[in-house]
């Protein structure tokens, strides 16, 4: 069975979601990870010209840089005891990406056997660009250019489509080289976790028990604009962090490792997860220029932004999210946690109240 059977979000569902916080990565298991990658690069490389340094990343991985003569690499490693071997459907999704003209890192090779190395990683592509969130904080970064060409970018890549819904069968793409999602319709993929998120939301008094049984309630009532007959791909963690260069273009779409095959609004309803609407028009009106929007786009985004917005508040509470200061990727305001937390309600509340039609988009 894939790894993440029953997974609706990675880093929310896995099986040691929370488990680590608060422990320390101790000096002889980064040591010998080094001298692990260590055996990698001169196995890469052919020699010991290199130099290896570790790198900050707001993901689930070890990042590293390797420097070899005039080039730089980028090296993921996945080291947890969840055993994770989702790089391979991030690689493959990668190589499709690039052919419909999406900026992607090269990746150069990938290994999730974990038969060589005590784990999965991946070798790519170093850019010296590097996230434009911190631009975005700055107040530096052209917002509606980003936005424009990010549109134009989601249309692209909604382009490739498979079988299947939600996240991919790595089983599935080992032996038979094919992706194939691995819920057999979106409703199941939309639904999954649905009840347990809910429940790990009330129970922590982020809401209440009878929001928890109203938004159960209002899923329900909109479910049919849950039927497709078929997916596109979704990136599915789309976010100014994920997104490498300039303030004004974008060089790199990173971090595709959440990717699933799902529904056209969903990567769009993502960035309304952190942005206002006179920042999103731009982002539709990238998309438009290059195929329409959606049927029904207005009650598919509130659907999606609802979903999103819960899964992301699930990891936001059980990470201690609303306790950071203002240096915290995700936070935007000299508030620090609290107002990150007062944002993520309010959005909550914004997709409940659109779907029952008391609330527009331009009013985000």
């Amino acid at each position: 069975m894939s790894n993440r059977t029953n997974i609706y979000y990675w880093k929310c569902d896995r099986p040691e979601a929370f488990a680590t916080l608060g422990k320390q990565w101790c000096n002889p298991e980064r040591e010998q990870l080094e001298a692990d990658l260590d055996r990698l690069c001169r196995s890469l490389f052919g020699d010991d010209r290199y130099r290896l340094e570790q790198t900050f990343g707001q993901g689930n991985h070890r990042n590293y840089k390797v420097r070899h003569k005039d080039r730089c690499y980028f090296i993921r490693v996945e080291n947890s005891h969840d055993c994770d071997d989702y790089m391979i459907v991030e690689t493959e999704v990668i190589r499709l990406v690039s052919q419909v003209g999406v900026p992607v890192p090269r990746i150069y090779t990938v290994d999730a056997s974990r038969s060589t190395f005590p784990f999965a990683f991946q070798v790519m592509d170093c850019f010296p660009n590097p996230d434009i969130n911190g631009l975005y904080k700055k107040g530096e970064l052209d917002t509606t250019a980003i936005m424009r060409q990010l549109g134009g970018h989601i249309a692209r890549w909604q382009t490739i489509t498979t079988d299947g819904f939600g996240l991919f069968n790595t089983d599935l793409l080992r032996s038979e080289g094919v992706l194939r999602g691995l819920s057999p319709n979106y409703p199941d993929y939309y639904r999954l976790n649905l009840d347990n998120h809910l429940d790990f939301l009330s129970a922590r008094g982020f809401i209440s028990p009878g929001f928890a049984a109203e938004i159960r309630r209002t899923v329900e009532e909109n479910a049919s604009f849950l039927e497709l007959d078929s997916g596109c791909l979704v990136h599915k963690d789309i976010a100014f962090w994920n997104l490498l260069g300039t303030r004004d273009r974008i060089l790199s779409v990173i971090d595709w490792d959440d990717t699933i095959m799902g529904d056209p609004t969903d990567d769009l309803s993502l960035m309304a997860c952190y942005h206002c609407w006179q920042e999103l028009q731009p982002l539709f009106d990238g998309y438009s220029a290059v195929r329409p929007l959606p049927d029904q786009f207005e009650k598919r985004f509130w659907l999606h932004l609802l979903r999103n917005i819960l899964f992301k508040a699930v990891i936001r509470v059980g990470a201690g999210y609303f306790n950071k200061d203002i240096d915290f990727f995700l936070v935007q305001s000299e508030q620090g946690g609290s107002g990150l937390k007062a944002f993520t309600l309010s959005r909550l509340v914004a997709a409940y109240d659109g779907l029952h039609g008391n609330l527009k988009l331009s009013d985000l």
